[in-house]
């Protein structure tokens, strides 16, 4: 590392001190999700392969997990692979998919964090399946933040789920058609989410310079904040994760209003 990048470094420092210093943790969003954009082009950038750069924003999680607990933030929902994400060549997919297996069994091992599926479990392999479930059970008496791993997630998907939800719980009960056509309202499709016991998301982080929600959370979201960075998601750093708290603590919530 040559000086220049050495006073680079010891500036950003100073600067992400100095706004973490400010930051009102009365204003903090209590959940933000996180699309985890540009492994791929964060590899391509730094002549890596693509599992290099996916393996890279796996590795940046649980510093990312770190800055949250820091600053009082309650639950994190990551976005780790969509059900579009299926479509891509099986040189890539399988490798990511050990890679992201891996991440929940290190969140799960670390002790700090309790972590919670959402997604279709019915896409995913075997072992996968085991995993989630193992550190579901592992983690549920963790005093921690609340970890969303989104695998095979997709947003209109979980919407119908909800509904299908919804209908076999009605269907078990013994109501009919028509009395659940007359009690059905936003709550109770809520109650169905895979988030159904949660908050919505104050705050949602996309990395990459991509400005669109891809179908993340799309029933949660509707009031919630966004805010798009530049960086890929392995490059992305603590002050670009203090700087969207500020430009969250800034803004007035409207809700539709």
């Amino acid at each position: 590392m040559n000086l220049r990048d050495k006073l680079r470094g010891l500036l950003v420092r100073l600067y992400a001190r100095r706004v973490e210093g400010h930051l009102d943790h009365a204003q903090v969003p209590k959940h933000i999700g996180v699309i985890m954009d540009g492994n791929r082009r964060w590899a391509k950038a730094a002549g890596s392969t693509t599992a290099q750069g996916h393996r890279a924003g796996a590795d940046k999680i649980g510093e990312f997990l770190g800055w949250c607990t820091e600053t009082d933030v309650e639950v994190v929902t990551l976005w780790l692979l969509s059900t579009d994400n299926f479509d891509r060549p099986q040189e890539e997919l399988v490798p990511l998919l050990g890679i992201i297996e891996d991440v929940v069994r290190t969140l799960a091992a670390d002790g700090r964090w309790r972590v919670h599926h959402v997604g279709t479990m019915d896409l995913l392999p075997a072992g996968m399946q085991r995993t989630l479930k193992e550190a579901e059970e592992a983690t549920a008496g963790v005093d921690g933040i609340l970890v969303n791993v989104a695998i095979g997630y997709g947003g209109r998907q979980e919407i119908a789920d909800a509904v299908r939800s919804m209908l076999l719980d009605a269907h078990d009960k013994g109501t009919s058609l028509e009395e659940l056509a007359e009690a059905v309202d936003v709550d109770m499709i809520g109650r169905h989410l895979y988030t159904g016991d949660q908050p919505d998301p104050d705050l949602v982080i996309r990395t990459s310079g991509e400005q669109r929600l891809s179908g993340f959370m799309l029933w949660q979201t509707a009031h919630s904040e966004y805010y798009f960075c530049e960086v890929f998601w392995p490059a992305f750093r603590k002050v670009d994760f203090l700087r969207a708290l500020r430009d969250y603590a800034a803004r007035h919530r409207r809700y539709g209003g």
